[in-house]
């Protein structure tokens, strides 16, 4: 890459410095400074007056300065202007940037790859307004999420070095998405091994391939092939469901989905009934069903009289913005 060239290069023209330092404190028995100066003179060719009178050695040895310098010095220059001619000084500093974001992030996801699957995580992911960054050792596909300010990192992400830059002890959530079920199984078991509490996600195209995944800490596979055979049969027998979940999915005026809220320790709705809490006349939500988590158990389409604590779960359709506002007043430790 260009900025490695600009590292040997500059190498190259400290070697020069440093030559001919040492070749006039030999040759003419100068000064540190004045053969600083001499040679910085010399390779720069301002042209000003020798610091004084050379001896033939003198004038030998300023002429090899001049030649293998003066070369040195403009292939520099030309390259430092392709530096920033070509954008790369923009992305150091992007990537800069970058950096010190996600190293601000908290209960934030990672997404491991970049292909077309991942590309949907991606999406979807902005559209709920969630906090995530991507690792990909691809540079030509990370460009252009950058260009979107989508946080990313380029690198292996079965890489110790590389998943602690994404902040993953402090992440809530990890999906993986590479091509084969290989590298998903070793970045699953990596990833667990850095955060046992992290929830993974991780797709598989074998059918064998999901069972060895779990069995390494995935706490969820899902398989392409099978999502899209399911997908066709639901075309073919219950069209207007397809139809109305594509509807909600790809509305452009108002992000629609089914959500999860989870009621903490403190949380206002416990104790309460469901009807008390006021989010059944909530406009733009609706409660779809209300799950326990100590007997993992669903109720669907709880009654108004239903007391809520802090065990449930409440799974809402509706406004990504307004979900958002009741899960931030519910989940005060949530709050920026």
């Amino acid at each position: 890459m260009l900025h490695k060239r600009l590292i040997g290069i500059f190498i190259a023209l400290m070697g020069i410095i440093v030559t001919g330092m040492a070749g006039y404190a030999f040759i003419e028995r100068w000064s540190a400074l004045e053969s600083l100066y001499m040679t910085v003179i010399t390779i720069s060719s301002v042209g000003f007056m020798e610091v004084r009178p050379l001896s033939d050695s003198g004038r030998l040895f300023t002429i090899f300065l001049i030649l293998c310098g003066s070369g040195v010095l403009i292939y520099c220059v030309s390259l430092i202007t392709a530096f920033v001619v070509e954008g790369e000084l923009t992305d150091v500093i992007r990537r800069r940037k970058m950096n010190k974001k996600i190293n601000a992030l908290k209960d934030h996801f990672i997404v491991c790859g970049a292909d077309q699957t991942s590309l949907y995580v991606i999406e979807e992911l902005v559209k709920t307004k969630k906090d995530f960054v991507v690792i990909e050792k691809d540079a030509e596909k990370i460009r252009p999420l950058m260009s979107r300010d989508i946080l990313c990192i380029e690198g292996d992400a079965s890489h110790y070095a590389v998943l602690g830059q994404a902040g993953i002890q402090r992440a809530k959530g990890f999906i993986t998405s590479l091509p084969t079920d290989a590298e998903n199984l070793f970045v699953v078991l990596t990833a667990k091994r850095l955060n046992p509490s992290l929830r993974v996600i991780s797709k598989a195209v074998e059918e064998e391939s999901e069972q060895k995944i779990r069995m390494v800490g995935a706490d969820g596979v899902v398989m392409p092939n099978f999502i899209g055979g399911l997908r066709m049969v639901s075309e073919m027998i219950r069209p207007s469901v397809v139809n109305f979940l594509d509807i909600m999915l790809r509305s452009t005026d108002k992000t629609i989905r089914v959500d999860e809220i989870n009621l903490t320790p403190g949380s206002s709705f416990a104790g309460k009934s469901i009807g008390e809490t006021g989010i059944l006349d909530t406009e733009g939500v609706i409660v779809v069903a209300l799950r326990d988590r100590r007997e993992d158990s669903y109720l669907f389409n709880p009654p108004r009289k239903t007391l809520l604590n802090e065990n449930h779960i409440m799974i809402v359709m509706g406004n990504v913005d307004r979900i958002n506002e009741i899960r931030a007043e519910l989940e005060p430790s949530k709050i920026p």
